[in-house]
């Protein structure tokens, strides 16, 4: 289905999964996961504040709350993209691309969370590497960033298999406790080195407009 809104319309294909567009449609079949747990077990990865740690129905509320006011609010210096991870037409979670003064530095951010059962399975790292192609080889990226608590070893096993550096540490908290933020950077040059050839990308062209890159 074509949507009137460019960005719905970006996907990402790899061998193992595809980055869709969170349509509300899609978003619908994603409330069953929601529902059921994305945090489920310490040491709890998201920071505060976040919908995730709240009860349901009011998690699911606040979750497409969310992501219903990031879709509206777009500028050439504040965008997020938000994409559905589907492993053989199914939804398994979730992987969104943030720009914040894109068209000055080139800088971008990423999130993502799956949905338990199906973590341990290197879709991680595969969902980060479809979303660096978008960035650097769609959008014209000059830099990706991320961050994760020290114990997140997943997410940092993630960054440090792609390529990133480390770029020192901070401190956020989780669930109102304080706890320590390993942070990464990955340079065009060093994703160049570990480029993929087997990612393919639709409906970028007709996104940027939205998001002021031309």
């Amino acid at each position: 289905m074509a949507h009137t809104y460019p960005p719905l319309n970006v996907e990402v294909r790899t061998p193992r999964l595809t980055l869709a567009g969170a349509s509300d449609e899609l978003l619908e079949r994603l409330v069953p996961l929601v529902r059921a747990g994305v945090a489920n077990a310490e040491p709890w990865p998201f920071d505060d504040p976040i919908s995730f740690y709240a009860d349901s129905p009011e998690r699911e509320w606040q979750w497409l709350r969310g992501i219903w006011a990031g879709r509206a609010r777009v500028s050439p210096d504040s965008w997020r993209l938000y994409f559905a991870v589907l492993v053989d037409g199914e939804p398994v979670g979730m992987q969104d691309l943030i720009g914040t003064n894109f068209t000055r530095f080139g800088t971008v951010s990423s999130f993502s969370w799956l949905t338990p059962g199906s973590r341990g399975q290197g879709l991680g790292k595969e969902m980060r590497a479809a979303i660096l192609q978008l960035a650097f080889a769609g959008l014209g990226a000059r830099e990706a960033g991320s961050d994760a608590f020290v114990d997140n070893e997943a997410s940092n096993r993630v960054s440090r298999g792609l390529g990133y550096e480390p770029n020192g540490t901070d401190w956020d908290t989780r669930r109102g406790e304080p706890a320590r933020i390993q942070q990464w950077r990955l340079t065009r040059d060093a994703w160049e080195r570990v480029r993929r050839d087997d990612i393919e990308l639709t409906g970028v062209e007709e996104c940027l407009p939205v998001l002021g890159i031309g």
